[in-house]
């Protein structure tokens, strides 16, 4: 089972950018943990027929309303949670593990902070990053794959903008 995690699209038209559409094309299950932020995004999302959601905090209203904060839902035997806020910080995830553990789930998706994570402890905490839109990061989806019970996950950075720091770190590099 192979499932492409994405969060913070915040994508104004009705179309998947290519530089992930592929994985998506590819996948069994698509998450999204919030901020599409317009109708058209999320159909877009949709219309692959693989899409499990929540909505986010810059999502317009009409996805409020269609989409749960929360979801809980089972894979091949591991039960996996959605959200999109829960970490105030990358720097300290315990928010995170104990919402993991109040929702009784294997894995938390979340979304909102726009930089991939990937941390396991009793509970695997996956946080996409953003395709479109990173902060501290370049673009990136995750890849979750379940083989037999077991779970793992990569962060794939994708083509397209990263973040004005990473830029400029990279340019200072560039220079020495």
């Amino acid at each position: 089972m192979k499932i492409i995690a994405v969060s913070d699209t915040h994508l104004k038209g009705g179309i998947i950018p290519p530089t992930f559409k592929s994985l998506i094309d590819d996948c069994d299950i698509v998450l999204h943990a919030g901020d599409f932020t317009t109708m058209e995004c999320y159909q877009a999302f949709a219309s692959t027929g693989k899409l499990k959601a929540v909505h986010g905090n810059s999502d317009d209203s009409e996805l409020k309303k269609l989409l749960p904060e929360k979801l809980v839902f089972d894979v091949d035997g591991v039960k996996f949670g959605l959200v999109h806020e829960g970490a105030l910080s990358i720097m300290d995830t315990t928010p995170l593990r104990y919402l993991a553990l109040e929702m009784g789930v294997d894995v938390l998706v979340f979304g909102h902070i726009h930089r991939p994570l990937i941390e396991q402890s009793d509970v695997i905490l996956i946080c996409p990053g953003s395709p479109t839109s990173p902060r501290m990061s370049d673009p990136s989806v995750v890849e979750i794959t379940i083989d037999n019970g077991n779970v793992s996950a990569n962060i794939i950075e994708i083509e397209g903008h990263s973040c004005g720091y990473i830029d400029f770190s990279r340019k200072l590099k560039d220079e020495n």
